[in-house]
């Protein structure tokens, strides 16, 4: 089959077969190309929608990279399940196999040293949000209408004394929940809060944190999680994973990229 080579991730060699039914971006099977005691993990992808300038275009186009996006995870998460990826960003192409392993031999190193990093690691996702619907209980219907200008900027300045209140509340939580997780994890990455109107996550992101944690010690972490789970009212943990090390992928003092 012609065409470009998509590149999904990379590994060390690993024996358990990949699902029989899975299928990589555009319906094209991932196979293995190994290299220099490397395995990465391609496709074929067609040069009209990938080649340099297609592309380009097709990146303006949020349901075509939606659907790109869920066949890469997709991928990634059938490896997970098998061994440690190294995930490659979304969209990286080479013109055919000589160039993925140029590509492995140029990164050989820089490889290595990450997967030895993430061997056996999963990455486990936090977000603490304040439900930002939930305001202060309301008082009584007589009570809430001020008589007097006097009285309005009384009831004002409490609600607003009550809304700090909250955030501050909010905020010192996920500062000690931060803190306890990354005690138990083996690195951790605090990403920029998330916009609500790109997430569609109701509240306000007020914690957006990875853990790079032992598979096998997933559980407990797990369970650490749970805990905090009805710990302040108002506030709200969602856990996300186990995932390939996404937010590790990089070297270790490399800036990091949000997800």
């Amino acid at each position: 089959m012609t065409g470009l080579r998509y590149v999904y991730a990379v590994c060390r060699p690993f024996s358990t077969p990949l699902q029989a039914q899975l299928t990589g971006v555009g319906g094209d099977p991932p196979r293995l190309l190994s290299h220099h005691g490397l395995v990465a993990v391609v496709s074929h992808v067609p040069e009209g929608d990938f080649a340099e300038e297609p592309l380009r275009a097709h990146l303006e186009d949020l349901d075509w990279l939606t659907a790109v996006a869920r066949a890469h995870q997709g991928v990634i998460d059938a490896l997970t399940t098998v061994t440690t990826p190294l995930p490659l960003r979304l969209g990286t192409v080479f013109r055919d196999d000589s160039g993925v392993r140029t590509m492995i031999e140029s990164r050989e190193g820089s490889f290595l040293r990450t997967l030895d990093r993430l061997e056996g690691r999963v990455e486990w996702g936090v977000k603490v949000y304040v439900e930002s619907e939930q305001a202060p209980r309301e008082a009584p219907a007589a009570e809430r209408k001020p008589a007097t200008g006097r009285d309005y900027l009384r009831q004002r300045s409490a609600r607003t004394k009550s809304h700090e209140e909250m955030w501050q509340r909010a905020e010192e939580f996920a500062t000690r929940l931060h803190d306890t997780l990354s005690a138990c994890a083996q690195d951790s990455r605090l990403h920029a809060p998330q916009n609500p109107t790109l997430s569609g996550a109701s509240g306000r992101n007020v914690l957006n944190a990875a853990y790079l944690v032992p598979r096998a010690e997933s559980e407990e972490f797990v369970e650490r999680v749970d805990r905090t789970k009805d710990g302040v009212p108002g506030i709200r943990v969602e856990l996300t994973g186990p995932w390939a090390a996404y937010s590790f992928a990089g070297e270790e003092t490399a800036p990091e990229e949000g997800t």
